[in-house]
Parts: C-alpha cells; sequence; structure tokens
C-alpha cells in the first residue's frame, strides 16, 4: 500500500509545473556555478602565486628598512582552497596576506576590495543555491500536501478507505522528496563531471571526503524543509494560506535570523575595530621608543658626560649599555601589546560567540557552519592563518626585530656593520611557513552539531507533522 501511494505521488509531482521548475533550476543552476566558481578559484591560485614571486623579488632587489617599525618585512600570502567552489565562506573576506612590521601584524586587502559591488549582490554558489533556492522549492513542494486536498475534498474519499493515516503522510514526504531529490543528484554528479574535466582534484581523498559530506549535509538540509512544509499543511486547511505562511517562514528562517543573529550580537557585545587596536599599540611603542631613549641619554651622559667621541672601546661600552636597556623595553611592548591583542581577541570571540548561538535557532545557519567547515573556508581555516600569522610574528621578534634598536646612533651603527660586511636584511629575515589545511578528523568534528542540529530539526518537524495530521479531523 505504501508503495502504491509513494508512486501516486511521484507521479502527482512529475506532472506537476514544479516539477518543471526543479529541472530548470537542476540542469541551469548547479553545473553552471561550479564552472563559474573553478574557473575563479583558478583565478585566485594564480593571483596567489603572483603575489608570493612577487614579494620574493621585491625583498631581494630593495630589502625593507626594518627601522621603520611601520614597515612589511615579510608577507604571509592566503592559499585559496580548491573546496571554495563549493562554498565561498570567509575566503573572500580574509586578507590576502598578513604583513609583519615591528608595531605588530598588518593585514593585506580582501578580494572584496577588488569587486565591492559583487559583494553587495551576494555570491553565487553550491551552497547559496541549496540554502536559498532549493529551500524555497522544497517548501513549494509540499505546502499543500495535507492542505491541497483537504481543501479539495480529496483527504477525506483517500482516508475513508482503509489507508492508515501514518501511511498517508509517510507517502506524501517520501514521494515528494524522491522526485525532489534524484534531479538535484543528477545535476550535482553533472556539475561535478565538468569542473573534474577542467582539472579539479576530486580524485584525491582529502576533496572526495568532504564534496561527500557536502552532499550527505545538503539531502539533510532539503528534508529538513520538506518536513516544514509538511508541517504547515496539516496545520492549515486553506492552501494559499499555507503558501503565504511557508513563504513568511522562509524569508525569516533563511534571509532574516541568520543575518540579524550577528546584528543581535554587535548590540550586546561591541568590539573595537582591527586599525583601533594597531593604532593603540602603534602610540605604545612610540611612548615606550621615546621612554626608552630618555633612560639610555641619561644612563650616556652619566657615564661619559659631554665628552663622547665613537671609537671602538667606547662602542662596545655602549652597546653594553643599551642591550639591557632595549631588551627591557622590548619586553614590555611585548607584553603590553599582548594584552591589547588577547582582550581584543576575546571581544571579537565573544560577540561572535553571541551570534553563532543565535543563529542556530534556524536550519540554514547549521547548513551554512557545517558546509563551510567541511570545505575550510570558514572559521577553522581563518583561525588557522591568524595563528600561523601570530606564530610567525613571534618567531620574527625573538630571531630578527630584537636586534633592532630604536637608537639614533644604534642604527646608525648597524648600517655600517651591515654595509662593511655586505649583508642584506632579507637574509636575516626567516622566511614565511606555508598554512597547513586542517585534517578531515577536526573538519568532521566541528561540522558534528551542527549536523545533529540538521538531523533533530528534521526528526522533530516530521514528529510534529504527524502528531498533528494523526489527531485532526478529517
Amino acid at each position: 500500500m505504501l508503495i502504491t501511494l509513494i508512486q501516486k505521488e511521484i507521479m502527482h509531482h512529475i506532472l506537476s509545473v514544479r516539477f518543471i521548475a526543479l529541472l530548470l533550476m537542476c540542469a541551469l543552476l548547479i553545473p553552471l556555478t561550479f564552472s563559474i566558481s573553478y574557473r575563479k578559484y583558478t583565478q585566485n591560485l594564480t593571483d596567489y602565486q603572483e603575489s608570493v614571486n612577487r614579494s620574493r623579488s621585491e625583498t631581494k632587489v630593495n630589502p625593507p628598512n626594518a627601522q621603520d617599525p611601520d614597515v612589511e618585512v615579510s608577507k604571509l600570502f592566503l592559499k585559496p582552497t580548491p573546496l571554495s567552489v563549493f562554498a565561498n565562506g570567509l575566503e573572500e573576506v580574509l586578507p590576502t596576506y598578513l604583513g609583519m612590521t615591528r608595531n605588530g601584524i598588518r593585514t593585506g586587502s580582501t578580494a572584496l576590495a577588488q569587486a565591492p559591488l559583487a559583494y553587495v549582490l551576494g555570491n553565487l554558489d553550491f551552497l547559496f543555491i541549496v540554502g536559498t533556492v532549493f529551500s524555497l522549492l522544497a517548501l513549494l513542494f509540499t505546502f499543500d500536501a495535507v492542505a491541497g486536498e483537504r481543501e479539495a475534498g480529496t483527504l477525506r474519499i483517500n482516508l475513508s478507505n482503509p489507508v492508515p493515516r501514518d501511511v498517508f503522510l509517510w507517502s506524501k514526504l517520501i514521494g515528494g522528496y524522491v522526485v525532489f531529490v534524484i534531479p538535484f543528484l543528477v545535476s550535482f554528479l553533472l556539475g561535478l563531471l565538468l569542473i573534474v574535466w577542467q582539472g579539479f582534484p576530486l580524485g584525491e581523498l582529502k576533496i572526495a571526503m568532504p564534496v561527500l559530506g557536502l552532499t550527505l549535509v545538503s539531502l539533510l538540509y532539503i528534508a529538513v524543509f520538506f518536513a516544514i512544509g509538511v508541517v504547515i499543511s496539516t496545520y492549515l486547511d486553506n492552501s494559499k494560506t499555507a503558501l503565504i505562511v511557508a513563504f513568511t517562514f522562509w524569508v525569516f528562517a533563511v534571509l532574516i535570523a541568520p543575518r540579524g543573529a550577528f546584528i543581535v550580537a554587535k548590540l550586546v557585545s561591541p568590539t573595537r575595530t582591527q586599525q583601533t587596536v594597531y593604532m593603540e599599540k602603534t602610540a605604545l611603542r612610540n611612548n615606550l621608543a621615546k621612554e626608552k631613549q630618555e633612560k639610555l641619554n641619561k644612563k650616556i651622559f652619566e657615564i661619559f658626560g659631554t665628552n663622547l667621541a665613537i671609537t671602538p672601546e667606547v662602542q662596545k661600552r655602549l652597546d653594553k649599555i643599551r642591550k639591557p636597556i632595549n631588551e627591557e623595553s622590548r619586553l614590555k611592548f611585548q607584553n603590553q601589546a599582548n594584552k591589547i591583542d588577547n582582550g581584543y581577541q576575546r571581544e571579537k570571540d565573544r560577540q561572535e560567540h553571541i551570534g553563532e548561538v543565535l543563529s542556530r535557532f534556524v536550519p540554514t545557519s547549521s547548513l551554512i557552519y557545517s558546509a563551510i567547515n567541511l570545505t575550510q573556508t570558514g572559521k577553522l581555516k581563518r583561525d588557522t592563518y591568524f595563528q600561523t600569522g601570530e606564530r610567525y610574528y613571534k618567531q620574527l621578534d625573538d630571531s630578527y626585530f630584537s636586534g633592532i634598536s630604536d637608537d639614533v646612533m644604534a642604527q646608525v651603527v648597524q648600517i655600517m656593520d651591515r654595509q662593511r660586511n655586505n649583508l642584506s636584511e632579507s637574509e636575516e629575515i626567516p622566511p614565511p611557513p606555508t598554512v597547513t589545511e586542517s585534517a578531515l578528523s577536526d573538519t568532521v568534528r566541528r561540522s558534528a552539531v551542527d549536523v545533529f542540529l540538521l538531523g533533530f530539526f528534521a526528526l522533530a518537524f516530521t514528529v510534529v507533522a504527524f502528531l498533528k495530521f494523526l489527531r485532526s479531523d478529517i
């Protein structure tokens, strides 16, 4: 009996106009989006490689003047990930490089700086198609599953036969879902074949497994909206009213709630800007440099008086005087700068955590978080990128910046030593490390909570639909 009802439901959907709309969306959007996104990735990869090569050549030809605390002596570039073909995530808003200066880490421009208008219009990637387009189509497939039959009078006729109510509702869910998912999967496979033909490395395990996970999460997300549509349909008697309610819910759950949660978070927990933090550290360094110079001048005056002649012996004594003062100032700056950075990071983490928690009340946010984690374009990549930059800066601070003095006399001596020994500053600068990719286990672990929430939403809405339908008067 269940199979017969499912077949009937499948034929009902196949002969409808919405099935044609689904076919057009699947045939046009998914393969086209994959192709465009892959071309965009290859262009970003080319830009990354050219930027790295240009930075290396410029450093060799014109070594940076590290005496200036605002000069970037080295750059850590962000390499794009192939999985950004499926979800852009944070890649477009992350800085293209992290510049290392004596005042701290300076962020380079983002990809959005070159195309702000495109950002305003939004990204057209696979994540957007599933989260926005297919969620709406799923509601359109189910908003009249029960309400339409009740309005037409066929529901009473069907249930007057020996058809259990749960079997009838399962046929609505399963039949509609099968009709919806098959075109989706076929177009998804066609899109994958298209980008593999263009050179996408799907054969690699670290690429294939996240793609498989993303597919399963997308199917689960579609199931959530099928269950939501059936809930709306069981609670309302009129199909027009059900359509209005379904569309209103979609607008709130997909367009408003995920963004509104972070607006609320900004109001509840405001933070400083990154430029403000950088200026705070610049002012701190300038104040400490002035304080250090005054101590040094006072010490030199106490020992040498006004008669100071630069000789090798005097230079050695000056270096001996200067070294503990420089080290004290460096450690003082490092401690206070760390306090500024840690305070700023705590502010950002608190605001982001509040936004995440509030946004997870709707399934669209869970889809987005799990997708960007699986494709390594989310928080995991962002955190790894900035942590690598911080480790690199600490390495530079210990091995390179600590040897540079703000004392004018010491700077002249250092320049003379470099010229005498024919050394360039670039030879002393450690090369930037590679930003490592996160392990597959980490991405799965980070996605587990959101996948669980999607499963919970699907189960909860399905249970609500059955409870309402089993108890309702026909």
